[in-house]
This record gives structure tokens, sequence and C-alpha cells, in this order.
């Protein structure tokens, strides 16, 4: 990808995409502690829904990991109030991960780096990179997965509301610093600068 490509394309700062990915998260954890799970539910269909929408508005692109998310939330989450059974958003995180994680493994399989089609314009690394950090992310989500379905099923629901949030959240940071080393092995800049 050209640097000219990757300037056309529209772009929001950190700070905006930072409250626009983890706004609902925290409002969700907010209104449960403020009422319940159904209440928090209902803030987290709502602001899943605001938070896609905005980002459409200011990027001009539709996210593929986040409309698979959302599609799960508005499912999940309509069961749970329609229904009446909080167990419903509990599973969603876990069949999200699970299935996201199946698809990026399933993907190298076919000999195809699905995240370098999400985020391929965002890093340039070689392809042997984006395989690696695939296959890396791919069993992360699978773990992240089995991870939520044993907290959901030995925790109260407002510890699981908790590790939703602040568990999950930390897990997330955590593996991605450590992914910095192979990006910053895998950087294609870098190469062509050595190789010079």
């Amino acid at each position: 990808m050209s640097k000219n490509s990757k300037e056309s394309e529209k772009q929001i700062s950190p700070l905006l995409k930072l409250v626009i990915d983890l706004g609902p998260l925290i409002l969700f954890f907010v209104a449960d502690e403020l009422s319940d799970i159904f209440v928090a539910t209902g803030v987290l269909l709502v602001s899943v829904t605001v938070s896609f929408i905005a980002s459409w508005l200011l990027t001009h692109k539709i996210p593929i990991l986040p409309s698979v998310s959302l599609l799960f939330v508005l499912v999940f989450g309509g069961l749970t109030l329609f229904l009446g059974d909080e167990e419903f958003i509990k599973i969603e995180v876990s069949l999200t991960n699970a299935l996201c994680g199946a698809a990026l493994l399933a993907g190298l399989f076919w000999g195809q780096s699905l995240l370098k089609l999400v985020f391929g314009t965002m890093v340039d690394i070689d392809d042997e990179g984006w395989k690696k950090l695939t296959f890396r992310l791919g069993l992360f989500m699978i773990a992240i997965a089995v991870t939520n379905e044993i907290v959901r099923q030995y925790v109260s629901t407002d510890l699981w509301v908790i590790f939703r949030v602040y568990g999950i959240l930390a897990l997330n940071v955590v593996f991605l610093v450590t992914q910095i080393p192979i990006v910053k092995r895998h950087l294609i800049e870098e190469k062509q600068e050595t190789s010079n």
C-alpha cells in the first residue's frame, strides 16, 4: 500500500477512536453498576449501534470486525432482553471470539491472512509477518472464548461484567504489546532501509 493511498483514506484521531471503541463497554459497566444486567444490555445495544454509525460517518468505511461484533451484540443482546435471560449476552463474548478466531485460522489454512485484509492499510509488514500475527490472534481469540466460558459459569453476573469490561481489555493490551517484536521484525520499510 503506497503512502499516497494511505493518506487519501479518511482517518480519525486515536483519542476519538478510543472513545468510539471503548465507550460502549464503559457505558455497559456503568449501567450495570447503577441498575442491572438487563438495563446494561439495553445501553450496550444502543451504544454499539451509535458507535458503529459514528465510525462509519467519520471514516466512510464499514469496518469488518466491528460489523461482526455489532451483529452478535444485537442478536444476543436482543435475545437477553426478549427472553429475560442474561446468559445470552454472556455467551455472545464466547461466540464472537471463537468464530472470529476460527475464521482467522481457517483463512490461513486456505492461504489467506484475513488480518492483512482488515489492517493491511495501517501497518506495512511482509506476508510472513501477517501470517504469524493472524495465527497468534486466532489462537488468542479462541483462548478468550474459552476463558469467558469458564468465568461466566463460576462467578456472579456483576463479577462477569467486570471481567468483560476490564479483564478482556487488559488481556488484549498484553497481547498487543507482546506482538510488537514481530511487527518490528517484519516491517517492510525497515527491511528496505537495511538492504540499502
